[in-house]
């Protein structure tokens, strides 16, 4: 399975969890995809910067600038409407990952220990 593929459909939900504990800058946001999943997702800036953006013109990120010396960097937090489109990123993640389990699973056989 391509990384791209499984990062499909979820991308949301991936930055809006990295962005949980507190706001981070895009690179840092990228960073943290790859560190949280043990390197198995790689996000290109390509992907996240237009993603970030679309988020929050949805109200689910809001933005400021931060100086580091003489370099600005946009950071980005969540909001109320984030935090809680998160939570229903996360319980539609359960369900999903659930169902599928539910398929892929060999099914219990009578008499059978599973």
């Amino acid at each position: 399975m391509k990384k791209a593929d499984a990062v499909r459909g979820h991308l949301d939900g991936l930055l809006l969890a990295v962005l949980e504990p507190g706001p981070l800058h895009g690179y840092a946001i990228i960073t943290a995809v790859q560190r949280r999943s043990a390197g198995a997702l790689e996000l290109r800036t390509g992907t996240v910067y237009p993603a970030l953006n679309r988020l929050e013109r949805l109200g689910l990120l809001r933005s400021d600038w931060d100086s580091v010396g003489e370099r600005r960097r946009r950071r980005y937090e969540l909001t109320d409407a984030g935090r809680r489109t998160l939570a229903d990123e996360r319980a539609a993640w359960r369900e999903f990952t659930a169902a599928i389990g539910a398929v892929l699973e060999p099914p219990a056989r009578p008499g059978h220990a599973v």
